[in-house]
């Protein structure tokens, strides 16, 4: 099938299959746990699940969609256009699908996948512990392999949507007297068994999207080992490749603004205005020429909004200048590190441009969008913290990208 013929049928499969309620641009990823528990959402994920297309580029036998890098983006426009969110979200297609296709065994893949494809499995994340946050190596659950089971005792924190998610990965220690980075295996277990119990954690903003859990004798099988024993500091460092990288799905790119007769570009203001200039003109006023009437704040939107799409211009390049490989390397950490810094500055930029309104909380007399742009504002001061702390980022970056010495 040709790409045009490609596009043409994905347009038509999108606007019958995709539920209107799922047509929202994006979601913050804490309130994407409830979102996708809807009924629209489970419609929307069910239908893509058919042609593989909670997971376009995975092989077909694992329950993919196959689609080349070129199928893949026209996908991605498609969905784009109407604003259409992923079909499925979370962990699974993000951090461990990825890791398993590279990482994991045969069986592994034929076990695992297919629901993570399906959406029968959701999964989270067990790495941080409240001794070991930063200095993940220095984690201390224990699992001691006693025939063909793991064992496991101690603690994880912060494991985003444990509450929600019926499987973990999880570094754990496996070698007490190997040095710390050694003596760590990386295990599967299902969160639906005795020794295993999630607490959740309310936040300033009021959701709870991080969660405490504890092992009392938790059972992972010895199948579910990835990757060799007391080597899996290797495969968990290659998994937050995955995450930090943010890219599975390739951003599409911008389209142009129609020609004039000259064949210059035509000024269409409703496309040019983005959030921040909607924003500040709403609650600053516009000068004479339709710009934002305050100086200060015109200079903020507009050094935010070259900021960004410098960062996703940059993604672009790196994800085309990586046909080859498809795989995300160390160089991912400079995108945590830019991208979390620009959404925790984006969220403050539009409460300030709001006002007293950017920091309302409750009350008949401020609108959804000022209540909702304050719960923004407080849990995106988290964002240079989870996933990896900026100061982890720009060690990384110093070691592993500059190769600058320790």
């Amino acid at each position: 099938m040709s790409l045009q013929n490609f596009r043409e049928e994905t347009r038509d499969w999108l606007q019958a299959s995709c539920p209107e309620e799922m047509r929202l641009g994006s979601v913050h990823f804490e309130d994407a746990y409830e979102l996708y528990r809807t009924d629209a959402a489970l419609a929307w994920r069910d239908a893509a699940a058919s042609r593989g297309w909670t997971a376009p580029t995975w092989p077909t036998e694992y329950g993919g969609g196959g689609l080349d890098r070129d199928h893949a983006r026209i996908l991605s426009e498609e969905m784009a256009r109407i604003k259409a969110l992923p079909p499925a979200s979370g962990m699974g297609l993000i951090m461990i699908g990825p890791t398993l296709l590279e990482m994991g065994t045969d069986d592994q893949k034929q076990r695992h996948l297919p629901k993570i494809v399906s959406g029968e499995a959701q999964w989270c994340q067990g790495y941080s512990e409240p001794g070991a946050g930063s200095d993940l190596a220095g984690l201390q659950t224990k699992a001691v392999l006693e025939g063909d089971q793991f064992i496991i005792n101690g603690q994880k924190i912060w494991t985003s949507g444990a509450q929600h998610a019926n499987w973990m990965f999880a570094l754990v220690r496996t070698d007490p007297a190997a040095p710390k980075h050694d003596g760590i295996s990386f295990v599967l277990l299902p969160m639906d068994q005795p020794g295993v119990t999630v607490k959740p954690i309310k936040l300033i903003s009021g959701s709870s999207p991080f969660c405490e859990t504890f092992f009392d004798n938790a059972v992972a099988q010895r199948e579910d080992l990835v990757g060799e024993l007391n080597k899996g500091w290797t495969v968990g460092k290659r998994l937050l490749q995955y995450e930090r990288n943010g890219t599975s799905r390739q951003a599409p790119k911008k389209k142009q603004a129609p020609k004039n007769k000259e064949g210059g570009q035509k000024a269409n203001k409703k496309q040019s205005q983005n959030a921040y200039a909607k924003i500040a003109k709403q609650y600053l006023g516009e000068d004479q020429q339709g710009r934002i009437a305050d100086v200060g704040a015109r200079a903020q939107v507009l050094q935010q909004s070259m900021q960004e799409r410098a960062l996703a211009l940059t993604t672009q390049r790196v994800l085309d200048e990586s046909k080859t490989s498809g795989a995300p390397g160390a160089a991912t950490s400079i995108f945590k590190l830019v991208g979390s810094s620009l959404a925790k500055e984006g969220s403050q930029l539009k409460s300030t441009l709001r006002g007293t309104a950017g920091v309302a909380w409750e009350g008949a007399g401020y609108s959804n969008e000022e209540i909702e742009s304050t719960h923004a504002w407080l849990r995106d001061r988290a964002v240079t913290i989870y996933g990896g702390t900026n100061e982890v980022q720009m060690n990384i970056i110093a070691k592993r990208v500059l190769g600058l010495p320790d």
